[in-house]
C-alpha cells in the first residue's frame, strides 16, 4: 500500500499546526477580528476514551478513541468517525478541522467535527466489529447528538456500522433517534444518493471548473485509492468520456495508456485487488508510490492525508490534482505543485459532497420525509454549483490559488456566525 507522509513528518510539526497555517492565509484575503482567529485555532471540545470489548477468543482488548467538536458557531458540528491503525488525537483534530471550513464552504448549518479510533478493522470479525462500533457511542454517548453533533461514515466504516450505531444511542436514549447519525441503511433512515456523494461531488465540481482549466474532452485520469469514493469518481468520469488511465487500492496498482475499463476494475476489486487485472490488455503492474506521477491530466489522490508530498510532489505529470481524500496534498507539496503551473482543486470544496448529502439526510430524518434520489442529486449539484463558482470567481478577482479562495469563502461565512452571537 502507498503510505500517507503525515505534515509531522514534512514540517516537523503537528498536522493541525500545519492545517492552520491556511487559516492565518485566508485571513489575509479576508481580514476577521483577532478573537474569531483565537477561536479558529484549537478545538472547541475533545474527549479521549479507552473502548474495551470482549474478543470472539474470550479475550479483552482495548482500542483509543476520539471525538472532537471542533467549533459550533455555524450550527452542530458534523464529521465522520474513522477506524485505521494510524488514527491519534493530533488527525481527528485536524479532520475536524478542515470540516468546519468544509461545512462553511457549502454553507451548511453545522460546525466541523469528527471520530476516530486506532484499530485495523479488517482484523476484526463482524461480531467485534459491532462491539467496538457500539462501544464507541456508548463512550460519546453524552457528546453526541442529533442537535450537537452528528456522526457519519469515514474510513473503514459504513453505513452497516452507522446502523449499529444510530441503534445503540436509540438504545441509550429509550427512543428512535435517526437524525443523530448520517449515512445509515436506507432501512433506518439513510438518505438515497448518500453511497456515491463524495465521489459525486467531486465529479461536479470538476466539471464545473473544466472550461476554466481548460480540461480536454477525454481526459486522462488517474485515481489513487479505489475504494468506494474512487469507484463513483471513475465511474462518473468514465460516463463523460474520459479515459481512466491508472488505479490504485491497498494491495497494488495498475496502468495502461489506451484507458481501463471501471466495471473490470470493480470486479477486480470484488477479487481483491486491481492489481489482478495486470498482464491483460495493456494493462500493466506498477508501483503503487508510482502512480502518483504517470502522465495524465487529473490526478485524483482518494485515500488518505499526504500523499502528494514534498518526495513526490516533482513527479506530478498531471495538470490538475482533484483533493477527494482529506489532505492529500501537504503544504510543502501545495507550494511546489503551485509553482509548477499545476492546479489542486482543495479538499474542503471537491470532497464535500458527502457531508451536503448528509446534511440532506439529517433534513429528511428531522422532517419524517424521503426524497426522491434525483431530487437529492439535483440538490447536490445546485449546492456545489453555486459555491464553486463562488470560489473560482474570488480566486480569479485576487489572484490567488483555489484553496486560500474556498478558505477565506468559509472564514467569511465563520466570522459572520461568531459576530451575529453577540459581545457577552
Amino acid at each position: 500500500m502507498l503510505k500517507s507522509v503525515s505534515p509531522s513528518v514534512v514540517a516537523g510539526y503537528p498536522m493541525l499546526n500545519s492545517a492552520l497555517a491556511q487559516l492565518d492565509s485566508a485571513a489575509e484575503i479576508y481580514p476577521v477580528a483577532p478573537d474569531v482567529l483565537d477561536m479558529l485555532r484549537q478545538p472547541q471540545e475533545m474527549l479521549h476514551a479507552r473502548l474495551t470489548i470482549r474478543m470472539d477468543d474470550g479475550a479483552r482488548r482495548s482500542f483509543p478513541a476520539w471525538r472532537c467538536r471542533y467549533d459550533d458557531s455555524r450550527g452542530p458540528t458534523k464529521g465522520g468517525i474513522r477506524f485505521h491503525p494510524a488514527v491519534c488525537a493530533d488527525e481527528v483534530q485536524t479532520l475536524a478541522f478542515w470540516m468546519t471550513f468544509k461545512c462553511a464552504v457549502l454553507d451548511l448549518p453545522y460546525g466541523g467535527g469528527k471520530g476516530g479510533v486506532q484499530v485495523d478493522a479488517r482484523a476484526l470479525s463482524k461480531t467485534e466489529l459491532e462491539r467496538l462500533s457500539r462501544a464507541y457511542v456508548r463512550a460519546f454517548a453524552r457528546m453526541i447528538g442529533p442537535d450537537r453533533d452528528i456522526p457519519a461514515p469515514d474510513i473503514a466504516t459504513d453505513s452497516t456500522i452507522m446502523g449499529w450505531m444510530v441503534d445503540e444511542y436509540s438504545t441509550i436514549v429509550g427512543a428512535p433517534s435517526p437524525a443523530v447519525i448520517t449515512g445509515k441503511p436506507i432501512a433506518l433512515g439513510g438518505s438515497l444518493g448518500r453511497e456515491d456523494a463524495t465521489g459525486r461531488g467531486g465529479f461536479y465540481v470538476l466539471a464545473d471548473l473544466a472550461e476554466a482549466l481548460e480540461l480536454p474532452a477525454g481526459a486522462r485520469v488517474a485515481v489513487q485509492g479505489f475504494g468506494n469514493m474512487g469507484q463513483h469518481f471513475a465511474q462518473l468520469m468514465e460516463h463523460a468520456g474520459h479515459r481512466i488511465v491508472a488505479v490504485s487500492d491497498s494491495r497494488g496498482a495498475i496502468y495502461c495508456a489506451s484507458g481501463l475499463s471501471v466495471e473490470a476494475l470493480i470486479a477486480a476489486k470484488r477479487e481483491g485487488s486491481v492489481s489482478v487485472l495486470a498482464g491483460r490488455g495493456g494493462i500493466e503492474a506498477i508501483a503503487p508510490e508510482s502512480l502518483i506521477g504517470v502522465p495524465c491530466d487529473v490526478l485524483a489522490p482518494a485515500a488518505l492525508e499526504g500523499m502528494v508530498h514534498s518526495a513526490n510532489a516533482g513527479k506530478v505529470q498531471a495538470r490538475i490534482v482533484l483533493e477527494l481524500a482529506n489532505g492529500p496534498v501537504t503544504p510543502d507539496a501545495d507550494m511546489m505543485l503551485r509553482e509548477r503551473g499545476i492546479t489542486v482543486i482543495p479538499d474542503i470544496l471537491a470532497n464535500a459532497g458527502g457531508v451536503t448529502v448528509s446534511y440532506f439526510e439529517w433534513v429528511q430524518n428531522r422532517q419524517g420525509l424521503r426524497w426522491p434520489l434525483e431530487d437529492v442529486r439535483a440538490r447536490l449539484k445546485q449546492k456545489v454549483t453555486h459555491e464553486t463558482q463562488a470560489i473560482c470567481k474570488l480566486a480569479t478577482e485576487r489572484h490567488v490559488s483555489l484553496r486560500r479562495a474556498a478558505y477565506a469563502h468559509g472564514l467569511c461565512r465563520l466570522a459572520l456566525a461568531v459576530g451575529a452571537r453577540g459581545a457577552i
